[in-house]
């Protein structure tokens, strides 16, 4: 009977986790994605040129960046469930008061405090992750809820457009921040802590996953610090995939965040029609993230690094087919824009769910949020620095960028080929 109720909590659970984690995260993503739909807008309502969106963009990265990285360390040792509900909910908040705002100076400030919670939501879904689902299976899990990224990015440009083009761009923020707001609470209601805060086994002993029950043996009884020094900072695995998903953040958001102003520059397409193609890149990555962690967990048996260099090769191949197309066709772009989403967010789960497989136990938080920290560097060069080249060498530039970035995540991924043997 004892084993009949602990598996009875576990599968229920588990579900139910699952489903609220991915509801929350795709929240993250409407007041994280809200400017972003919005900008045409915004450009030819405020005469807000692309210095002007380089900046706010980076300014937005990097306060993430570190917020990820600090809320990592902290996120360790506090309950995922309060973490998550209150950082969303000030997200929301935030975008409800920056749809009021009205000169650049407001809009950077209070993006900025909007990227400072929405760092809040990773490392609370890591912790979660790495303690419910064991690993052997944690690829799929994994990948199942990294789908929220692409359901949230593919929603937003939807739902900000048809705020935006019937109504205004502030309705559009006002629209998402209360959209995220009403998810909180759902996520103070449905979240819950560690299976052991639960009165239950590990996940490793519940599943009898071997390679899980290693690791949590793994560093038994060091301290904090020295989990962080020894499994975190000096890790030499963890620096090299913080320098890959570095390249997959400038790929990515790159990607992500201009072009849909590259379609209605170059091609002249309306908001509706590029804010539409952008979203086959979050469908390409919706599919992509599912076949990453489904074959990371079932072609190689819970090694992540030789999916990881499958996937980084797609990303060279479909972002050079992207920039070399000859001429505009419709039907080609939206292949490319769901390819180029295939191939980029599966390295961007995967990348995630390795750093905290070579951490230790305790450090899923900090150790994505030290690698989360070099991802949103990353973000940080494809806003301001990355409109600085444009400046100068248009698109041609923009594109050398970001395909010699996908070739450089190739060669990154190469040594840790050798770790998860």
């Amino acid at each position: 009977m004892y084993n009949k109720n602990i598996d009875y909590t576990y599968h229920y659970w588990r579900i139910h986790l699952m489903i609220t984690m991915y509801v929350g995260y795709a929240g993250f993503y409407f007041t994280r994605k809200s400017i972003n739909f919005a900008m045409p807008a915004l450009i030819d309502e405020l005469s807000i040129d692309k210095h002007d969106i380089g900046m706010i963009s980076t300014l937005f990265y990097i306060t993430y960046g570190v917020s990820k990285f600090i809320s990592g360390i902290i996120s360790d040792k506090s309950n995922p469930r309060y973490f998550m509900a209150f950082g969303l909910l000030l997200s929301g908040i935030t975008n409800i008061i920056f749809g009021f705002s009205q000169s650049i100076i407001t809009f950077a400030i209070f993006w900025m405090l909007n990227a400072w919670f929405q760092g809040w939501g990773w490392p609370a879904c890591s912790k979660l992750l790495t303690t419910w689902y064991s690993r052997n299976e944690r690829g799929l899990w994994w990948s199942v809820w990294n789908t929220a990224h692409n359901i949230g990015g593919a929603l937003i440009p939807i739902i900000i457009s048809f705020f935006v083009m019937g109504y205004s761009w502030r309705h559009g923020f006002w629209a998402a921040g209360s959209i995220t707001i009403l998810i909180s609470v759902f996520l103070f209601l449905r979240l819950r802590n560690t299976p052991q805060t639960m009165g239950l086994p590990s996940v490793g002993e519940w599943r009898q996953d071997q390679l899980e029950i290693r690791q949590e043996k793994e560093g038994e009884g060091l301290s904090w610090s020295v989990i962080l020094h020894h499994y975190v900072f000096f890790n030499k695995y963890i620096w090299l995939l913080a320098f890959s998903y570095m390249l997959v953040y400038i790929v990515r958001i790159a990607i992500s965040d201009w072009s849909n102003i590259y379609l209605t520059e170059n091609y002249n397409y309306n908001l509706m029609a590029a804010n539409t193609a952008l979203s086959l890149f979050e469908i390409g990555g919706f599919v992509g993230s599912l076949v990453a962690g489904w074959g990371s967990d079932k072609l190689f048996s819970g090694n992540r690094g030789q999916m990881t260099l499958i996937f980084a090769i797609g990303i060279f191949l479909s972002i050079t087919a992207l920039w070399l197309i000859p001429k505009q066709n419709p039907l080609y772009q939206a292949i490319l824009f769901f390819a180029v989403g295939f191939f980029v967010f599966g390295p961007q789960m995967l990348i995630g769910m390795a750093a905290a497989e070579c951490s230790h136990k305790k450090s899923a938080g900090a150790a994505t949020g030290f690698i989360g920290l070099f991802a949103y560097l990353g973000a940080a060069l494809a806003g301001y620095p990355l409109a600085i080249i444009m400046q100068y060498f248009n698109w041609t530039g923009y594109f050398m960028v970001i395909t010699i970035c996908a070739g450089g995540i190739v060669l990154l991924l190469l040594p840790f080929l050798k770790v998860q043997r």
